[in-house]
């Protein structure tokens, strides 16, 4: 019991001061410092186990990353961290952790995080954040990049392929509704 007690008059007054911090910061809002602060952890320890693999492994990092390569990469971890976030097909994964609040955009859903404060708040705000998830998702095709880059660089090229797709719909749409002039509109006719 002696090493429990240590513990807790050691513990004790850290724990006043994150609760006098969390109190400074919030502002009487309900926001998930402890949510977030395990998000952070998740995080970290999962670079530091890929990146301990990858050490193991006897890989050798590469010098530099082409930039096609690099652009490649940086358009699918957007349209990537966009479809977890933001798709109606992905909403069974955010679902747990929030609450359907209509359409937004084209073929995107608005969703509110369902529990304000904790962990479901920190994973609901984390799911439906496309700025957030691109860390966790460009981490996730950098880490596949080193260690299997053919099947990465096809994973990458699919969503990037469908970042284009996705343009070429928009450009589509604003022709056909009018927003893009088309090839007649604006020429002057000849004398």
């Amino acid at each position: 019991m002696a090493i429990a007690d240590q513990v807790q008059r050691i513990g004790a007054p850290v724990r006043e001061w994150a609760r006098h911090q969390r109190r400074e910061y919030t502002n009487g809002q309900p926001r998930p410092l402890g949510g977030d602060l395990g998000a952070m952890g998740v995080y970290v320890g999962l670079v530091a186990a890929a990146a301990t693999a990858v050490r193991a492994s006897g890989r050798e990092l590469p010098e530099r990353i082409p930039l096609g390569d690099t652009v490649l990469l940086t358009v699918a971890t957007f349209r990537l961290a966009r479809r977890i976030a933001k798709d109606p097909v992905t909403s069974p994964i955010r679902a747990p952790f929030t609450r359907f609040e209509g359409a937004s955009g084209h073929a995107e859903v608005a969703e509110e995080v369902r529990e304000h404060g904790g962990v479901k708040h920190a994973v609901g705000e984390l799911l439906t954040c496309p700025f957030c998830l691109a860390q966790w998702v460009g981490t996730a095709y950098v880490f596949g990049y080193v260690t299997a880059p053919k099947a990465t660089r096809l994973a990458a090229l699919t969503m990037t392929m469908v970042a284009g797709s996705d343009v070429l719909q928009f450009v589509y749409d604003a022709i056909q509704n009018g927003g893009l002039p088309t090839q007649t509109e604006g020429v002057e006719p000849e004398d």
